[in-house]
């Protein structure tokens, strides 16, 4: 019971200061160039910019409804969760609107550039703490009931898409539109950084006649464990050992491959960029 309470308090706490990025990243860096990077609040923006009327109070028009058509979809603790984040975010873009008469920059791509990173700062946030803020994912999960065969990610980029267009449309220049581009893909990257952590980590994938020699080198020299998986040439039919090693410093990298080019110079290495690496050596599962 303790646990759950504490767990809630987390859970808002974290809701409230990822609002806070989130409302004064647009009020701030958005709003005064009608810089829209896609969801229901780059939408309300353009719509704003349009009609006049507070973006704060659009997004209420507009999301409330979305909530209500998709109660079914998200079932009533996330459509909860989602109304209670929805009414947070618009009372603070509210609260935090005098702030778009603040002019901290006339550089259009600062000024997008800055305001991405505060909302992918206060998503990310967010995110991380299974909250939610509504939006046009809403739009992507109902469209998807309509057009099963399309997958929800396709929608959003669609959906997205669209808004930052209309950004362009809004204020009669299309570099709005590039700028609002630029913002999506930085508010995307930062979430990502927010939730997988900025840890730096490595998979290799070595497919090796010696494996002894490397799982040795690894072990002893890296301090790394190794998982030795067993393998077959698709062309030779030969049998193959392959070493599985995460890395988490750039260091580590370097050094193994000099080792494998050391040890066994014909091996065939697979390395791959990790989001996220939980267990033992690495970050603990909290979930």
């Amino acid at each position: 019971m303790r646990n759950k309470s504490s767990k809630i308090v987390i859970e808002f706490i974290g809701l409230i200061v990822g609002c806070l990025f989130i409302g004064t990243g647009i009020n701030v860096f958005f709003k005064p160039f009608t810089i829209a990077p896609g969801g229901l609040s780059g939408l309300s923006l353009v719509i704003s910019k349009m009609t006049g009327l507070s973006v704060s109070v659009i997004m209420l028009i507009i999301g409330i409804p979305l909530l209500l058509f998709s109660i079914k979809i998200l079932g009533k603790k996330d459509a909860i969760k989602t109304f209670i984040g929805m009414i947070m975010l618009s009372g603070v873009i509210k609260i935090t609107e005098p702030l778009s008469t603040i002019q901290i920059t006339q550089d259009v791509l600062l000024s997008a550039i800055s305001g991405a990173i505060m909302l992918g700062i206060g998503l990310g946030t967010v995110f991380s703490v299974d909250g939610s803020t509504g939006g046009t994912d809403l739009i992507a999960l109902m469209l998807n009931r309509i057009f099963p065969n399309i997958p929800v990610p396709k929608f959003l980029i669609l959906i997205d898409g669209m808004v930052v267009l209309s950004a362009g449309i809004a204020n009669g220049n299309l570099e709005t539109g590039l700028y609002s581009a630029i913002a999506l893909y930085i508010i995307v990257k930062v979430i990502d950084a927010i939730i997988s952590g900025f840890d730096y980590s490595k998979a290799f994938m070595i497919i090796t006649n010696e494996p002894e020699k490397l799982r040795s080198v690894i072990v002893d020299d890296i301090k790394r464990g190794v998982t030795i998986l067993d393998g077959k040439g698709g062309y030779t039919n030969d049998h193959k050992n392959i070493l599985f090693v995460v890395v988490n410093k750039k260091q580590q990298e370097v050094y193994l491959k000099r080792l494998i080019k050391q040890e066994d110079p014909n091996s065939f290495v697979i390395v791959s960029d990790v989001h996220e690496v939980l267990g033992e050596g690495f970050k603990a599962i909290n979930i």
